[in-house]
């Protein structure tokens, strides 16, 4: 069984990072104080636990109050800039080597900033954070996905085209999150048509609070290119567990396309995706041949890392080396960068460590 500690020293890929799901408890008190926003306590360990508690209260009020606590804390320049720069560096430090920081520019306007603004500031925050893990020794790279709050009354187009605007500068990709259930992918479909009319990438947030129904828009009508969660296209698959699995033509589909899927195992389970790790259709999905890639989805929310997700992983279904290196591969080629630079990822610095370790673990 692999351990948190094995796990951090391998270089993994994190696609599927909420910025306003990942802060340092101290950093959203002290951003919180600046704001006069009320929290329910200004003791970082114990705010800390406050944030996965309510996440794992199994109450969407306690859970959704976690994002405006965090959300309250990311409204002026040099808050999201301090936000973004130490989203990198823990990344970092967790052994993460490339990450895509997904958030709502529209959600950060309180204090006066445009959505340009947000976007820069955002961007400068990584630059930094880049620079700094570099000089530690850590390098990584770290991008920005924006995205759209999918339940607004009258969906437009405007946060596509700061994904489209904004490509060349940090921003490389786009996504819609938020209340998923009753509001279909369909619905943002105008911005879908205008990023692959520009070329530009995005995923979609899509079978997990929805069903495999969700994915079949995503994937079918708006041309997602990763599908975020996922996990509920085991509805569409007859005798899972079973000697022999029967897969419907949309489950076929997404495995015989290679469809990543962002998985994100411990906040599924604070959601009702499964109860335990143990009983996560992650490891049968893997055993099935799914594009399954492993993420965090909410660091703070979920009191977790991308090195206690393999750990989790290890533990429930026997993963070791072989497997958490086809995942993190699987994601780092998947990752919104141009082939070259993936590439490079992968097999400069990927595949060399699991391989060097290997070595380690057969000594």
């Amino acid at each position: 069984m692999l351990t948190v500690d094995e796990l951090r020293s391998l270089p993994k890929v994190a696609l599927h990072d909420h910025l306003d799901g990942g802060l340092r408890p101290q950093t959203v008190i002290d951003h919180c104080a600046e704001n006069g926003h009320e929290l329910p306590t200004t003791d970082p360990e114990a705010l800390g636990r406050w944030f996965f508690e309510a996440a794992d209260s199994g109450s969407l009020v306690r859970y959704l109050e976690g994002f405006a606590h965090t959300c309250a804390a990311m409204q002026t320049r040099e808050q999201l800039v301090r936000v973004a720069r130490e989203f990198v560096l823990d990344q970092a430090a967790d052994g993460v080597v490339h990450a895509e920081a997904r958030w709502a520019p529209e959600q950060h306007l309180e204090r006066g900033l445009t959505l340009r603004e947000a976007v820069e500031a955002v961007r400068d925050g990584l630059a930094e954070g880049m620079a700094e893990a570099e000089r530690d020794g850590r390098a990584i790279v770290a991008t920005q996905l924006v995205t759209a709050m999918r339940h607004v009354e009258t969906p437009t187009t405007e946060i596509a085209e700061l994904a489209v605007e904004y490509r060349d500068d940090s921003v490389v990709g786009f996504d819609i999150a938020g209340a998923e259930h009753g509001f279909r992918p369909s619905r943002f479909q105008e911005s879908f048509d205008l990023l692959r009319r520009h070329n530009a990438h995005f995923t979609i947030h899509a079978g997990e609070a929805d069903g495999p129904e969700s994915m079949w828009e995503a994937i079918q009508l708006c041309g997602a290119q990763r599908i975020g969660h996922g996990v509920r296209i085991v509805e569409d698959i007859e005798d899972l567990h079973g000697p022999r699995p029967r897969l419907g033509r949309l489950a076929a589909y997404v495995r015989d396309q290679q469809i990543p899927l962002e998985v994100c195992p411990t906040s599924n389970t604070q959601t009702g995706i499964a109860a335990t790790i143990a009983e996560h259709p992650v490891g049968r999905l893997a055993e099935l041949g799914f594009n399954v890639t492993i993420h965090c989805d909410n660091r703070l929310m979920s009191g977790t890392s991308l090195s206690r997700e393999f750990a989790l992983l290890s533990e429930a279904f026997g993963w070791g080396l072989a497997e958490v290196e086809k995942a993190t591969v699987a994601a780092m080629r998947a990752a919104f960068l141009h082939h070259d630079e993936r590439e490079a990822l992968v097999e400069g610095i990927i595949r060399p460590a699991y391989r060097a370790a290997r070595r380690g673990e057969t000594a």
